[in-house]
């Protein structure tokens, strides 16, 4: 503190103050630092570090929405527009999408577009996500109505595993839940699987399961007709007097993505719509995913 702000403050308030007087310029400067550094670049304000996210993915992704929503390729200035972003940052954006595939620029035109990675990522959130939510929806509601429990599942190495799974109030197996690996050989849900995925995938899961998992191997005549008629049906497989039935769900491309299954007393089956609900639902699910051929019409 120098002479003149000494004699400012009487001498019983000197001391006090020394320190205040010394560090308060310090912290007024790093405070200035910050807010002019923070309006250097106003369309990358950090407000997503509040949030927990990462600030340059969540820009990155409204350049990727921006593209995925235009009818077709746009300008650089239009980019920045959609997004609220400066012409500069959107061109550093831009080059970083295009080094790694997710956009494209057209050397013409200098108009830019999805690139291949983000083809390929749609692709497979189509394939693996919407299908397996719109079955879930189906199969929820199928077990509230109706005295079967059920849900999806869908393929891993190590088998059928169940990433959907819905009790019902009328009837419901304890021992089967959210996460189980469901035998090869021994439940509808595994031989509609057999039925159309290929013999060298089947086998390498079947080795991987428990011994007491493993049945007889489907006969190729069995697995034709599950395959033609995209139904399965097994009673007293597990335990007595239980039914087990599998329908598959099949993409845009014709491709299996899961398969909604079903377990009940036998006797909960009172009416043909309690045994058909599987099959309604199923043919339901893949008009919505536009899945091709409907499950056949069961009348056993």
């Amino acid at each position: 503190m120098d002479r003149d702000a000494a004699s400012i403050f009487p001498a019983n308030r000197e001391r006090r103050h020394a320190a205040d007087g010394l560090s308060r310029p310090s912290r007024q400067k790093v405070k200035h630092v910050r807010q002019s550094s923070s309006s250097q670049a106003p369309d990358e304000a950090p407000t997503a570090k509040r949030s927990g996210t990462i600030q340059s993915i969540s820009i990155a992704a409204r350049f990727l929405n921006a593209l995925a929503a235009a009818p077709g390729p746009l300008a650089l200035s239009l980019l920045a527009r959609e997004t609220g972003t400066g012409l500069s940052t959107a061109h550093r954006y831009m080059q970083s999408l295009i080094k790694e595939g997710l956009a494209t620029q057209d050397a013409a035109t200098g108009l830019y577009d999805l690139g291949s990675t983000a083809l390929n990522i749609g692709v497979s959130a189509l394939k693996r996500i919407e299908p397996v939510e719109i079955a879930a929806r189906h199969m929820k509601e199928l077990a509230r109505k109706h005295a079967v429990s059920g849900g999806v599942a869908i393929w891993t190495d190590r088998g059928p595993v169940l990433v959907r799974w819905y009790r019902s109030a009328y009837f419901s197996i304890s021992s089967l839940g959210l996460g189980d690996v469901l035998p090869i050989d021994n439940t509808a849900c595994g031989l509609m699987f057999q039925a159309f995925l290929p013999k060298e995938t089947i086998g390498k899961a079947r080795r991987l399961q428990p011994s007491h998992f493993r049945g007889t191997a489907a006969k190729n005549d069995l697995l034709l007709s599950i395959r033609e008629t995209r139904w399965a049906e097994l009673t007293s497989h597990l335990l007595s007097g239980v039914t087990g039935q599998a329908a598959p769900v099949f993409d845009a491309q014709n491709e299996l993505v899961c398969v909604m299954t079903t377990v009940t007393d036998l006797g909960q089956l009172r009416t043909l719509e309690d045994r058909h609900a599987l099959l309604y639902a199923a043919n339901a699910v893949n008009k919505e995913t536009n899945g091709g051929q409907a499950v056949a019409q069961h009348t056993g």
